[in-house]
C-alpha cells in the first residue's frame, strides 16, 4: 500500500511531500517526493489518560467511536471496573481491547477500593498489581490517587509503588491542589505525571520538578484554557488527554480536539502533535508508530491543520475510519455483573432534623470535579428536612450496589433542577448508585430504575422515566456505541429541557460527587466526607 501526502516529520520538525510504502502493517519506506496531494500525513492521535468505562462502553466500542477522531491508541486505567469486580474485570477488558485492531494499552489500578471510605466491590492488593503488571499489556501504575498514603508511607501503598519500580513501570500520580513540600515528597517517591492540575501555577510548579503533566479536556474536568500556555515552554513534558469521555462528546471529538484548540491558539505545530503522539509513547513504552520507517503504520490523514479535521486513520497499514466512518466492527461480549441491593422505599431517603442549625452542603462546581463546601438553613416539615428548589440545595444520595444498607443522604448545590430526580451506577469510585432529586419520590424512582436494570443511568419526573441500561459491570453496555450515544444524549436533553438542570454534563458531573479523593465535600455510601480533612463530616452543624 502506498500513501501519498505533505508528511509532517515531528523528529525533524519539517514537512515535505512523499509518500509512505507499507507492507505487512509497518512503514516500510518513506520515500520524498516533487510534489504530492494538498492533505496532511502524520502519527496517529494518543489518549495519555483515559477510563475507557466512563465513555459508559466497552473497549471494542469505544475504538469504533474513537479512531474516526483520529485516535490509534489510549492509556488506559481500568480502575472503574476493578472497584466492581478486581482483577476479573481487568482482565475483560483487556480481553475486549484484544478483539479490536485499537491499540489499548492498561495500567494496573493502584487504588481497589479507592479509600476506605466507602464500599466497593473488589480489593486489588499489592500481590495483585503485581499480578497485573506482571502482564505485557499493562504498562504501568495507575493513578496514584491515595497521596495521604503516599505521604505518610503506608506500607500497602509503598509497597505498590516497590512492585512497579522494580518491574520498570511507570507510575501515574493523582495530587490535585497538592503544592509545596507535599508536593515534593509525592513526587520524589517515583511518581512521574499528573493529570489533575487546575490551575497555571499548580502545573507550573509540578513541571519545575520533572513531573509530566496532563492537559485533560473531558466531559466535565476541563482545564486546557487554565494550562495550554505552558506547552512551549515544556513541550518534552505535556501530554493531552480526556480522563473521562461520554459518549455524546467521543462522536463530536476526542484527543484531535485539542490539537486543533492549540493550533488555533497559535501554539506551535511539532510541540503540539509531539504532546498528542510521541510524548505519551516514549514515557510509557507503547507499541504505536511514530511515522518512522520500521514503525507500525499507525497514522492519521487531516485535510486542513487549521480545522484539524482526521479524513482518514490507519492501525498497523489498515485504513479503519474514513471521513467520518467507523470501518471497525462491532463484536459479541459477556456481561458480568456485581449487583446486590433491592428496591426502595421514598421514606428510605428521608433526613431527621440534626442537632445543629445549618446544614452542611456540597457545593457543585460545573466543568470542574472539585467541590466546595457551604452552610445553609433548608426546610423542613414533620420533623424531616427538605430540598429547597428556590435555593437550588437538592438531596444527594448514595446507595450501596453491593449490599443491603441503608442509604447516605445529604445536601448538594448547582444542580439545577426544578423537578424530577436523575440517578447514575457510574459514581466514581467505588460505582455505588448516585442520584439527587428535588424530593424523595422521584429520588426513589430514579433509583430503582438503576437497581432494575443492575446498573445504567436515569431521569425522572412524575410522567416520565428515562433509562440507559448499563448491565457490564452496571458501568458499560456491550450495545453499539452510536446507538448508545444517542440515547444518551436524549437524557441529557431531558435533564437539561424538562428538569431544568443548568450543568454542561450533568451526569459527569454528577458521577464525581462520590469521589472522595477529590476534595472538598463529597458524599460516599457511608456519609459525607471532606477530602480536605480525609475524614467524615456531620450534615449538621
Amino acid at each position: 500500500m502506498i500513501i501519498q501526502g505533505q508528511i509532517i516529520d515531528i523528529h525533524q520538525r519539517r514537512i515535505f511531500p512523499g509518500e509512505l510504502q507499507i507492507s505487512q502493517g509497518f512503514i516500510k519506506q518513506i520515500r520524498p517526493l516533487q510534489s504530492a496531494p494538498q492533505r496532511y500525513i502524520l502519527p496517529g492521535l494518543v489518549d495519555a489518560h483515559v477510563h475507557i468505562e466512563s465513555s459508559m462502553l466497552i473497549p471494542s466500542e469505544f475504538a469504533r467511536l474513537a479512531v474516526v477522531q483520529g485516535t490509534v491508541a489510549t492509556v488506559s486505567d481500568p480502575h472503574e471496573i476493578a472497584n466492581v469486580l478486581g482483577i476479573a474485570g481487568v482482565e475483560y477488558m483487556i480481553q475486549n481491547g484484544k478483539q479490536t485492531l485499537f491499540k489499548f494499552f492498561f495500567g494496573a489500578p493502584s487504588c481497589v477500593p479507592a479509600t476506605a471510605f466507602e464500599t466497593a466491590g473488589a480489593v486489588i492488593d499489592a500481590e495483585g498489581v503485581k499480578t497485573l503488571l506482571s502482564k505485557p499489556e499493562v504498562k504501568y501504575l495507575a493513578e496514584m490517587m491515595n497521596y495521604p498514603g503516599v505521604l505518610f508511607a503506608d506500607e500497602g501503598v509503598m509497597a505498590k509503588i516497590k512492585i512497579a519500580q522494580q518491574l520498570g513501570k511507570p507510575i501515574d500520580g493523582h495530587a490535585p491542589g497538592l503544592r509545596g513540600t507535599d508536593a515534593q515528597r509525592y513526587f520524589a517517591e517515583g511518581i512521574s505525571t499528573d493529570h489533575e492540575c487546575f490551575s497555571y501555577d499548580e502545573a507550573l510548579e509540578k513541571l519545575k520538578l520533572g513531573v509530566k503533566v496532563l492537559i485533560r479536556e473531558g466531559s466535565a474536568a476541563k482545564n486546557f484554557a487554565a494550562l495550554i500556555d505552558l506547552l512551549p515552554q515544556f513541550p518534552a513534558q505535556i501530554m493531552f488527554c480526556s480522563d473521562d469521555k461520554h459518549p455524546d462528546d467521543l462522536i463530536q471529538g476526542h484527543i484531535n480536539q485539542l490539537v486543533a484548540r492549540a493550533l488555533m491558539g497559535g501554539c506551535d505545530l511539532y510541540d503540539t502533535i509531539r504532546a498528542a503522539t510521541i510524548n505519551p509513547v516514549a514515557h510509557y513504552k507503547l507499541e504505536v508508530g511514530l511515522l518512522r520507517e520500521g514503525d507500525p503504520a499507525d497514522l492519521i490523514v487531516v485535510e486542513d491543520l487549521s480545522t484539524f479535521e482526521v479524513i482518514e486513520t490507519y492501525i498497523n497499514g489498515q485504513m479503519v475510519a474514513r471521513r467520518g466512518q467507523s470501518l471497525l466492527q462491532s463484536v459479541k461480549a459477556a456481561v458480568p455483573n456485581q449487583f446486590n441491593t433491592s428496591l426502595k422505599k421514598p421514606q428510605d431517603f428521608a433526613v431527621p432534623l440534626g442537632k445543629g442549625g445549618k446544614v452542611r452542603v456540597i457545593e457543585a462546581i460545573n466543568g470542574e470535579i472539585v467541590t466546595r463546601s457551604s452552610l445553609a438553613d433548608l426546610p423542613s416539615i414533620a420533623g424531616l428536612v427538605l430540598s429547597d428548589v428556590n435555593q437550588d440545595i437538592l438531596k444527594i444520595t448514595v446507595v450501596n450496589r453491593y449490599a443491603e444498607a441503608i442509604p447516605a443522604v445529604a445536601f448538594i448545590k448547582n444542580f439545577g433542577l426544578k423537578e424530577g430526580a436523575i440517578a447514575s451506577c457510574v459514581g466514581h469510585d467505588s460505582h455505588n448508585i448516585i442520584a439527587v432529586g428535588v424530593d424523595d419520590a422521584s429520588i426513589c424512582k430514579a433509583v430503582n430504575a438503576i437497581i432494575r436494570s443492575k446498573g445504567g443511568i436515569s431521569a425522572v419526573n412524575h410522567q416520565e422515566e428515562k433509562v440507559l441500561a448499563l448491565p457490564v459491570a452496571g458501568i458499560m453496555t456491550n450495545a453499539d456505541g452510536y446507538q448508545t450515544a444517542k440515547l444518551y444524549s436524549e437524557i441529557d436533553h431531558f435533564v437539561k429541557e424538562n428538569l431544568g438542570s443548568t450543568l454542561h454534563a450533568p451526569f459527569m458531573t454528577l458521577s464525581f460527587m462520590a469521589l472522595l479523593v477529590i476534595p472538598d465535600l463529597k458524599l460516599s455510601d457511608l456519609g459525607l466526607f471532606s477530602g480536605k480533612d480525609f475524614a467524615f463530616v456531620e450534615l449538621f452543624t
